[in-house]
């Protein structure tokens, strides 16, 4: 079996043009250790629809027309992204029988730059959860260790980019939910700056947090993919209006006198030893290639994780408000006898146990009596958190910390204690709650686990994070770091 999908997108675009490969290569290598690797990445797959446009795009390159970079790129999508005529399930009973009308604008500007979309990966229950255990088809397996879960909720794209089961994936990012698997598969997870990105498309979890982003094998390939799917969309309403760089022409150039910021103090008092020294071992080999750095520390740490699940279960029992099981969603067989029996009853088995527990604390925390007490204080801290990392980023080009607090758990270790599976996004939520663009890199190895690090840097600067990623990779620090 050729490793044709470890390539990176370039490669794969001069060898499709040369004539070396066609693109149905591609999907046939694809499928086939989707198959063989049975790491329950997928939840759909489009075979059908795949191979259709592979003969298409084969064509056109056959006549030697000039094609686009991503033309016949094999890459997945996480199953709460629409794609126009295949199933969303979002990984839950309430959407199995919904077949999306439309799809992603992310979707869409992918499929006119040539990308084949092979499938829609397995996630947790609608994106809510670090593991992608609470998923209503199956869980999904780390490619390094299958007792050990991907991370999530994009764990089954993190997974499937991990295997060699596609060239990239996309996933989405509401409070890690990108960069943590991304740690926990070593490969790279870019969480864009709210607003860069469309999230036309995307089934809502919390609104004012939700982001669409690349899960690639390296740099290169995430700034390709960003640039396609960044920009404006008038579908949009908190699209921004800013133009999109060159991120990947862009990623040799502007690196002289940057400056990171390598996070100290209370927060990594609260990491995992073996995750604290890779972080070590990592800062050491990027001070070594001439990178200046210097210790920060960032308050909100401490209460970034009671403050950013209020908000985020507060949107969260808003937006699941609509299903109901009577316009769209997962209807039941059992019998019942008044509305409001019937609401309950669907409701209750469509909706697995983590997202009826998500419901109800974003319920309470909008209570009248309790909204004051709860959700506009964490507003309030919410804006003190971001503050405090722009204060930082006007001296430092990027923060660098952790991804995760600990390395990849067992399956099942967790997901009967909420507050330990809650506390696997310690050094994630903050950078969402700020809006600020971050990308989890591989920084090494433990136990033959992977560990991932996250760049953060300002608001829309996602490519000078790209470039920080492109110059570590290929100083070789990354393949070093192995253990």
């Amino acid at each position: 079996m050729k490793n044709l999908l470890a390539l990176n997108i370039p490669d794969i675009h001069l060898s499709l043009k040369q004539g070396d490969i066609q693109v149905q290569t591609l999907l046939d290598e694809a499928y086939e250790k989707i198959e063989r690797n049975s790491l329950n990445t997928f939840i759909t797959l489009f075979k059908e629809d795949s191979y259709n446009k592979a003969k298409k795009l084969q064509k056109r390159i056959k006549k030697g027309k000039d094609i686009d970079i991503l033309t016949g790129i094999p890459i997945a999508v996480k199953d709460n992204i629409c794609v126009e005529g295949h199933s969303t399930t979002c990984g839950s009973r309430m959407l199995c029988n919904f077949t999306s009308p439309y799809s992603a604008t992310v979707v869409k500007r992918l499929e006119d730059r040539g990308v084949v979309i092979i499938g829609k990966t397995n996630l947790d229950e609608f994106a809510m959860g670090s593991s992608t255990e609470t998923s209503f088809y199956t869980s999904t397996k780390n490619p390094h260790n299958s007792e050990y879960v991907p991370g999530g909720s994009s764990g089954g794209s993190a997974a499937a980019v991990a295997a060699l089961e596609a060239v990239a994936a996309l996933g989405s990012d509401t409070g890690g939910s990108i960069r943590q698997p991304a740690s926990f598969c070593g490969v790279f997870g870019l969480k864009p700056t709210y607003g860069r990105v469309s999230r036309y498309g995307l089934v809502a979890f919390a609104s004012s947090l939700d982001c669409i982003g690349p899960i690639t094998h390296n740099a290169v390939d995430s700034a390709i993919i960003m640039e396609a799917i960044a920009g404006f969309d008038p579908m949009d309403s908190t699209s921004l209006p800013e133009d999109v760089p060159q991120y990947y022409y862009e990623l040799t150039k502007g690196m002289e006198n940057i400056r990171i910021g390598v996070v100290r103090g209370k927060l990594m008092e609260r990491i995992e030893q073996d995750v604290r020294d890779v972080m070590d071992e990592f800062t050491d080999g990027v001070k070594s290639t001439g990178i200046q750095l210097e210790d920060v520390d960032i308050a909100g740490f401490d209460v970034c994780i009671p403050v950013y699940y209020i908000i985020a279960t507060s949107e969260a029992s808003s937006n699941l408000a609509r299903y109901d099981g009577i316009r769209y969603g997962w209807t039941g067989e059992d019998e019942y006898n008044a509305l409001r029996e019937m609401y309950e009853m669907r409701r209750n088995k469509g909706f697995g146990e983590e997202v009826k527990r998500r419901i109800m604390l974003g319920t309470f925390s909008l209570r009248a009596g309790y909204k004051d007490k709860y959700y506009d204080k964490a507003i309030k801290t919410r804006q003190k958190i971001r503050i405090d990392f722009e204060e930082i980023l006007k001296r430092v080009d990027a923060v660098l910390l952790p991804t995760s607090p600990t390395l990849p758990f067992k399956i099942g270790e967790k997901i009967t204690n909420p507050i330990s599976m809650y506390m696997s996004d310690l050094c994630t939520v903050s950078v969402s709650l700020a809006g600020l663009p971050a990308i989890s890199i591989p920084a090494g190895y433990r136990n033959g686990l992977p560990v991932g690090v996250q760049l953060v840097g300002r608001r829309l600067e996602e490519g000078t994070l790209l470039k920080i990623a492109y110059f570590i990779e290929r100083t070789g620090l990354i393949e070093t770091n192995k253990k």
